[in-house]
């Protein structure tokens, strides 16, 4: 009895994990397409310059994101535990302490934000020339403001995520970046050229479609989830902080290793270098895309699977990522082999992007998406530790070695090969730790 409710639960996760793939492509698809078409129309906007500009800013605001210290994952792998067990009641509480721990932060860090932006030269952080940039203090308070307003709301993702339904979380983002695209063609008919209503654009609209969300979420779809003040566990509380401040570690590290990139280029270099490489890594992060589409729903099936002690289920879908593994690596060849055709027609002459750029760009991602292969199962299972150790002592080596070799070798090529380099030994370590979780015997 207890074999045939696991195969019929097993099942029915498989056939919601597969509805979630394909509604995914079509989702990430259209996405792909509206990251294709924004780069130009952002390019011929701004300009090569202020285009840097704001390539470096949308940096700073993945910060925004790790405000939360990791509530949003921590809010997902309870919701798929609790909705698992059955338990209505905990699943409301995880909601509703999560809404409130989130407005708990995001007002005494929009303070901090505010004082910082008035006591630091914002133009000396960033590298920027205020001949060519105005009123980049008041373009940083817009886009802070609106982006925090914004992660206390998408928090509402999370939950969908932890209902094994990440297409909703995705299609949710794609409309407000389909409204993003329309109103910045819209600034382009005009003739702007602002960088402060490019900003706006793209900052608000994403809030917008989150505002719009949560009501049809709560009120409509999963009444019995709908959160309330009564209904706030600190208890409950704790135990996601737990959880989270552990996926926070781990995201603030992702984000000295990856996100402070651009800022790096700006400073070493000079921001217009930031463009070549957003254009490469763009290009070749259709490949993540895709590799995330397929990948992402396994996060919380894992955690459905490993709570009913379906471990057999978590072993035959390895297999699978294993197959996906090597269609990523052809995919990504076929990438390179196309790359300088592929720019002429996307972006023109606008932008020279070297061969070698393109080949290092790829080799990095591949080896994202083979550390995330495993990252995403240990995730599930709330494994976070090994992934944690590894991420910290990454991102202690990567700012001091990408700083050395940018002003050595002056090149954002080089740079690439290190942030290579500092991931290859986190992907190893995922695979181990996986592996001694599910032995193959």
């Amino acid at each position: 009895m207890v074999k045939e409710t696991k195969r019929h639960s097993g099942k029915q996760r498989t056939s919601l994990l597969r509805k979630n793939i394909v509604a995914s492509f079509l989702i990430k698809g259209w996405s792909a397409v509206i990251v294709l078409l924004m780069v130009p129309l952002t390019l011929k906007i701004l300009g090569v310059y202020s285009n840097g500009v704001w390539l470096t800013i949308s940096s700073i605001l993945i910060w925004i994101d790790l405000m939360d210290i990791g509530l949003g994952n921590g809010l997902r792998n309870a919701v798929a535990k609790y909705v698992a067990l059955g338990d209505e009641e905990k699943v409301r509480e995880a909601v509703s302490s999560t809404y409130f721990m989130l407005a708990v932060i995001v007002l005494p860090f929009l303070l901090l934000v505010y004082a910082a932006i008035g006591f630091f030269n914002m133009y000396d952080a960033l590298g920027v020339d205020p001949a060519k940039i105005a009123n980049l203090s008041d373009i940083l308070i817009v886009a802070i403001t609106i982006s925090s307003s914004t992660f206390v709301l998408k928090v509402t993702g999370n939950f969908y995520m932890g209902l094994q339904l990440p297409a909703v979380n995705s299609l949710i983002i794609c409309l407000g970046h389909t409204l993003a695209l329309g109103l910045t063609f819209a600034l382009y008919v005009a003739g702007s050229h602002s960088l402060l209503m490019v900003v706006l654009v793209n900052t608000a609209s994403l809030l917008f479609l989150w505002a719009v969300f949560i009501p049809y979420t709560f009120k409509k779809k999963y009444p019995q989830y709908c959160p309330s003040i009564k209904y706030i566990n600190f208890k409950m509380a704790r135990s996601l902080c737990s959880t989270g401040l552990q996926f926070f570690a781990i995201q603030i590290c992702g984000v000295i290793l990856f996100m402070t990139t651009n800022i790096i280029i700006s400073k070493a270099l000079n921001p217009a270098e930031v463009t070549p490489y957003q254009v490469a890594y763009r290009y070749f992060n259709i490949a993540f895309v895709l590799f995330s589409t397929i990948c992402i729903p396994f996060w919380n099936a894992t955690t459905d699977a490993y709570t009913r002690k379906d471990y057999e289920w978590i072993r035959n879908s390895s297999k699978k990522l294993n197959l996906l593994m090597a269609g990523i690596f052809i995919m990504l060849l076929c990438m390179v082999l196309m790359s300088d055709f592929v720019y002429y027609i996307w972006i023109g002459d606008d932008v020279v992007i070297s061969h070698e750029l393109s080949i290092c760009t790829a080799v990095y991602v591949f080896v994202m998406c083979f550390s995330q292969r495993y990252s995403y199962i240990l995730n599930g299972l709330n494994e976070l530790r090994i992934q944690l150790v590894f991420a910290f002592i990454a991102a202690v080596v990567f700012l001091p070695l990408a700083w050395y070799v940018c002003k050595t070798f002056e090149t954002v090529t080089s740079l690439v090969w290190v942030m290579c380099a500092v991931n290859t030994p986190g992907l190893l370590a995922n695979m181990w730790k996986y592996n001694r979780l599910f032995p193959r015997k």
